[in-house]
């Protein structure tokens, strides 16, 4: 029961940081002066309604019942989906397979947009609430802003493993404060508790027409952050999550956005600038802001650690080139850190803030990333029940087209807004994916390209035995991305060099469709005869590899090493853009510089540099 209490506080603290700071800008959005809304009591009712069934729908509904389902040796998000959906072998896919790993690629890249624009838009909700208590501050809003940022991206290299402890408790302070702050308003105007009937709901919409409709576009802020409990459900557990959001996250978000509700019932017009913090009395305002700032840079942070997963998952799956990767707890494997995406990601924040410089103004943008993601993960559900379920076509049609029916309304709503701000995400999720396509694609082209220089390994071993090369003391390691060939860095040392090694290894790193693997399936030997061995080293796409460390997990299997005599060959390619097809000029040069660019292979695979030779090849795409 410890364990589960402390997994719960766990998963309030880093889970339902974003949901949990969607009340600073929420009802404020749909409320705005130039939306033309009055709080009368039918539009408080009716946003309210949509905002409780919007919460209700996609959290308890579509995430808690049915997404959460589909998990990876118990990891979750977009890209553990999309490993669940990719065949063991990835040589050929269907047509219909290339369109969802398509879809799974551009939705993660929506993600990583959203991890740029989650920080500013909670830290500048959060500050706003300075010139609420005197707009003589209301200049100093952005630079403040800037400051935090400045401060929250410094401290990554940190990592999360010594402030996480703290991510629990302080969101508890602030669901608890944001509950108190709503439940006295409640009690002055319980009939906001109307808004939990549907008909209230569905009454604006037909009433409103083509504005309520674009409401929904400022209703939708209410459920941002959800993909986070799908994305964390391998550091927590389907359970903790469960217990923390019914018990605290969920109440004390109705209770407050009811209370917002209330104070609109009762000033009015005198409310609608900030109805968040107009809830708290003068005297508490700047402890509330002191809270809520604390709670937008938890959000933040839990968008920024989740950026450096997704990146990390990306580089396992072939989708990227390799990133620095710097693990910043010895106990929690999950906690890492990531310098090349917390760079880009301090860029982009604070060019953000300095842009659209309020909430508001970024309010466009956040919606259609968050509505985005979420209609591609339904979509992605189809799949996945269809092919790990065995549901049949109509079952598996019926429940995803139900939850589509709640997806794509939310984002038609906010594809209107695509001219205030909602071209932000599409364009960096666009330039993602495009990364993400290009790597793959250049990879691939540049495998077919080597391939035509490699040679099987029977053949190999039979010019070996006719050849018979002087051979030297010590071991030689040649990594190699296909374990049945000879890779070409090996041809190469033989042809120039005329020797081997009296003991010659043929490394293959491969990534398996799973999280993580275990350390009896981490490594296979097979002996090739003549001093030749060939091992396969298996990693999930959340784990990187350590080449030494797998060679010396090999005496179980009875092949032995002295690690002091191991020489490690590996092959450094210059890229020359040719006029062969298969990829746009363009392509190929972006291709050329993510290759130049990309970590090193002995840094990436953990190889003592002093220990490599490398041979350098030319090849042409």
């Amino acid at each position: 029961r410890r364990d589960l209490l402390v997994l719960s506080l766990g998963a309030l603290g880093v889970v339902y940081g974003d949901l949990g700071t969607s009340p600073l800008y929420t009802i404020k959005e749909c409320f705005l002066p130039g939306h033309g809304m009055t709080p009368s009591l039918e539009n408080v009712l009716g946003v309210l309604s949509l905002v409780f069934w919007a919460l209700t729908l996609a959290v308890v509904v579509k995430y808690m019942s049915f997404v959460m389902r589909a998990d990876n040796h118990g990891e979750g998000g977009i890209m553990a989906l999309l490993a669940l959906i990719l065949p063991e072998s990835r040589t050929t896919l269907k047509r219909g397979t290339v369109t969802l790993v398509l879809l799974a690629l551009f939705g993660t890249a929506l993600l990583f947009s959203d991890g740029m624009i989650t920080p500013v838009i909670t830290v500048l909700g959060a500050v706003e609430g300075l010139e609420v208590a005197t707009p003589l501050l209301r200049p100093l809003v952005v630079p403040i802003t800037l400051v935090i940022l400045v401060g929250l991206f410094m401290l990554q290299k940190r990592g999360t493993a010594t402030v996480g402890a703290l991510f629990g408790p302080a969101m508890l302070v602030w669901f608890t404060m944001i509950a108190a702050l709503g439940a006295p308003w409640v009690m002055r105007e319980p009939r906001v508790l109307e808004a939990i009937l549907p008909s209230h709901g569905i009454r604006f919409l037909i009433s409103h027409g083509a504005h309520g409709f674009l409401v929904l576009a400022a209703v939708v802020l209410c459920i941002t952050g959800t993909e986070a409990l799908y994305a964390d459900m391998g550091h927590f557990g389907r359970r903790p999550i469960r217990l923390a959001w019914y018990f605290v996250a969920y109440p004390c978000l109705i209770i407050n956005y009811l209370g917002q509700g209330a104070i609109l019932l009762s000033r009015g017009g005198e409310a609608v600038a900030n109805p968040f913090y107009a809830l708290a009395p003068s005297s508490l305002h700047y402890p509330v802001v002191a809270v809520a700032t604390v709670a937008a840079i938890i959000a933040s942070q839990a968008l920024i650690s989740g950026s450096f997963s997704l990146a990390q998952q990306a580089m396992q799956l072939g989708y990227s080139p390799r990133l620095h990767i710097v693990h910043t707890s010895s106990q929690a494997r999950g906690q890492i850190y990531v310098p090349e995406v917390n760079g880009i990601l301090f860029v982009a924040c604070c060019t953000l803030a300095l842009a659209f410089r309020s909430s508001t103004n970024l309010a466009a943008a956040y919606g259609l990333a968050v509505t985005g993601t979420m209609a591609i993960t339904s979509v992605l559900m189809f799949a996945v029940a269809r092919q790990r379920w065995g549901w049949s076509r109509f079952k598996a049609g019926l429940v995803v087209g139900l939850l589509l029916c709640f997806d794509l309304p939310f984002l038609a709503a906010n594809l209107t807004k695509v001219v205030h701000g909602g071209w932000v995400p599409l364009m960096i999720g666009g330039a993602v994916f495009t990364g993400f396509t290009t790597w793959k694609r250049g990879r691939r082209l540049l495998s077919e390209s080597m391939r035509r220089g490699m040679l099987p390994v029977e053949l190999f071993l039979e010019s070996m035995r006719i050849e018979n090369p002087v051979r030297v003391r010590g071991a030689a390691v040649f990594m190699t991305s296909n374990p049945d060939v000879a890779p070409p860095v090996l041809l190469h040392h033989v042809k120039h060099n005329k020797v081997l090694h009296e003991q010659v290894i043929l490394l293959c790193v491969m990534t398996e469709n799973v999280p993580k693997v275990s350390a009896r399936d981490r490594v296979r030997v097979r002996d090739l005869g003549h001093g030749i061995d060939s091992i396969e080293a298996h990693y999930g796409f959340m784990e990187t590899p350590d080449v030494p460390q797998a060679i010396k997990q090999c005496r179980d299997q009875g092949l032995r090493v002295r690690m002091s005599e191991v020489s490690y060959y590996l092959g450094r390619e210059t890229l020359l853009i040719g006029r062969k097809g298969g990829m746009w000029g363009w392509r190929k040069s972006l291709f050329s510089f993510l290759s130049r660019n990309a970590r090193p292979a002995t840094a990436f695979f953990k190889i003592p540099p002093n220990r490599v030779v490398e041979l350098g090849m030319q090849v042409e795409l």
